[in-house]
């Protein structure tokens, strides 16, 4: 297992958007949580993005919850805004925390290359690819998808192409080795995206959706990147 803590790559400007976007996701979840379990789970259908009603176009009321004879309750939101509400729902604190400590670990430097406005609109758009990405892989699909893990696989692609060389302090489990080290981010990274590769089939884990990010963060990263400031250098005497 290889956990990222915390990177090694200063930034030089405060990461509001960032920190909006991971207080965001968290008082969706503790909102979560104040309706208890059945409120919780009616929140989740009704924010969610369902494959099925996306391709059809059809009402998620019409057709069944899988595995069960109870029919979705009714979205909370428009139809196509739950494509922008499942980026702030989550399953569970685990699905919450391992989300957000990436969004931590690997936004702000992110935004810092960006801007905060560029940075919000390709959070935005590679979560929205990531969803598209997943709903092609399986148009059929009535199981709900939620999580902002798209969106911030598109943080990771673009880190990768930024900063693969950046260190990145990592927690490092194999068998009877436990131990933090420093390793490139083009490894940690790498692996990351070859673990979503693997994971595809195996479970109802959006596997798609987060390769699909990864793509599209490496392939809009540089369109997003601000240009770099021009430097004037004054010499000692005075000239230019």
């Amino acid at each position: 297992m290889l956990l990222p803590i915390q990177d090694e790559n200063p930034t030089y400007s405060k990461p509001v958007i960032t920190v909006a976007l991971l207080s965001a996701n968290v008082m969706v979840f503790i909102y979560q949580m104040i309706l208890g379990p059945a409120g919780e789970q009616l929140f989740i259908f009704g924010t969610a993005v369902i494959p099925y009603e996306l391709t059809h176009y059809v009402d998620r009321t019409t057709f069944a919850i899988p595995s069960t004879r109870y029919a979705y309750p009714a979205a909370l939101l428009p139809f196509p805004l739950t494509l922008f509400s499942a980026m702030f729902t989550h399953g569970g604190f685990m699905h919450l925390g391992g989300n957000m400590l990436y969004l931590w670990i690997f936004g702000n430097n992110i935004e810092d290359a960006m801007g905060h406005g560029r940075f919000f609109i390709f959070y935005m758009i590679t979560g929205l690819g990531a969803t598209m990405v997943h709903v092609l892989s399986d148009p059929n699909s009535t199981i709900p998808m939620i999580g902002a893990s798209g969106a911030i696989a598109g943080i990771l692609g673009a880190y990768f192409v930024l900063y693969p060389k950046a260190k990145i302090k990592t927690f490092v489990v194999l068998i009877i080795f436990i131990q933090i080290i420093y390793v490139p981010a083009v490894f940690i990274l790498g692996f990351w995206f070859l673990r979503q590769i693997i994971g595809i089939g195996s479970d109802d884990i959006a596997w798609y959706a987060h390769i699909g990010g990864f793509l599209v963060g490496m392939f809009l990263v540089r369109r997003f990147k601000r240009p770099r400031s021009r430097r004037i250098i004054i010499d000692p005497s005075g000239e230019w």
